[in-house]
């Protein structure tokens, strides 16, 4: 049991949802959250949306090189990120996980400095825009190649159970990753060794451009834990609460002993898979409208207004809150100015090898490595 919820059974042949498009309670057991995490649950969504756009107005104003929007994603990775305990818990998670970051603890500020490479950056301006990374958080700093790091992950988790201290890694990714070789030998590896792990798949439909159909002959993802000896849950991704009682239960089953658990979260990406995409010439416009009416914001806000939790001055005073943080977070960031080109030579190396400093001495011909890099 999960406080007084009854376990979810894996390979359900509906998505396991807790509220309906309308924000309506359908689950066959009653809340047992508590009201400060249900209203966090809803200010850490609306955070990361708004910080959302904001990347892209800076992206198009040539602030941001790249934005990977998180968009219709929110409710699985926050969600998500709340089932966790941040003291403990690793979590793996991939370039479009920004707002499981926030979630987590990951500064705002912190977060714009690592998309505008900023003299705030704490990787110092040597890291792809949306790739989040903190090793305060216990947050393993996302690699670009897709699935590269589900077998790091698989391998944080064994050295979690040597330790034997209970603690579980989450690992994220889209459904591209589950085509991937290093994708399925890393949950063959975490069943056979019965690893602390959970494994989210934010499932948006589509590979950048390529539909989930054209990319498994299997029906869903959820289905693919049978041959890795885990479970498998299917969730609509929609719904907040369901993504954080599911995960919450994989992390609790992780932390007994039980081994892995996938889980496949149906999402979607509002926007291009990135600002580089022209998603309007493989996805039909009446498909993403119809999902647009699905938001989960809208979806959680009215759940939250039926149980008496939210109304429109609450709505008011957390978005002016939200304004003010990420205005703040864009004046410090553009004051403290860009990542000087010279910082790319440094902390690798105890001491810099001679080819190294032959390359900065040319470098230093031509420009002043010290300045606010562009």
């Amino acid at each position: 049991m999960i406080g007084n919820v009854r376990r979810f059974e894996p390979f359900g042949e509906a998505p396991i949802r807790v509220i309906d498009d309308d924000g309506r309670w359908v689950a066959p057991f009653a809340c047992d959250i508590d009201v400060a995490r249900q209203r966090a649950i809803y200010r850490d969504m609306l955070r990361a949306r708004r910080f959302d756009e904001r990347l892209s107005t800076l992206q198009r104003q040539g602030k941001v090189s790249f934005v990977a929007s998180a968009a219709g994603h929110e409710a699985t990775q926050i969600g998500a990120a709340h089932a966790l305990d941040a003291t403990r818990d690793w979590t793996f998670p991939y370039y479009r996980d920004l707002a499981l970051a926030l979630a987590l603890g990951w500064p705002l500020a912190e977060a714009l400095a690592q998309q505008t490479a900023s003299r705030l950056d704490p990787a110092r301006g040597r890291q792809m825009p949306a790739h989040p990374g903190s090793a305060a958080l216990r947050i393993f700093t996302t690699a670009s190649a897709i699935a590269s790091h589900v077998p790091p992950a698989v391998g944080s988790a064994m050295a979690q159970k040597l330790a034997g201290r209970g603690d579980v890694t989450l690992c994220s990714f889209g459904d591209g990753a589950t085509s991937e070789g290093d994708w399925h030998a890393a949950l063959n590896l975490a069943g056979a060794q019965g690893a602390p792990a959970v494994f989210l798949c934010q499932n948006n439909g589509y590979a950048i451009s390529v539909a989930f159909r054209h990319q498994s002959g299997s029906a869903d993802v959820a289905t693919k834990a049978h041959a890795y000896g885990m479970p498998g849950y299917r969730v609509d991704g929609m719904d907040p609460l369901a993504a954080y009682y599911v995960t919450r239960q994989a992390v609790e089953r992780a932390r007994e002993g039980l081994g892995p658990s996938l889980i496949e979260a149906l999402v979607y990406r509002y926007g291009p898979h990135s600002n580089a995409d022209d998603d309007g010439r493989y996805r039909p416009a009446d498909e993403v409208a119809a999902w647009r009416r699905r938001d989960p914001i809208v979806r959680y806000r009215r759940y939250l207004e039926g149980r008496g939790l939210w109304d429109d001055d609450a709505e008011a005073a957390l978005a002016a809150e939200i304004k003010a943080e990420i205005d703040d977070a864009v004046r410090a960031n553009a004051g403290a100015g860009r990542a000087p080109l010279g910082w790319m030579f440094d902390d690798v190396f105890a001491a810099l090898p001679p080819h190294l400093r032959r390359q900065r001495d040319e470098l230093a011909l031509t420009h002043d490595l010290e300045r606010d890099g562009h």
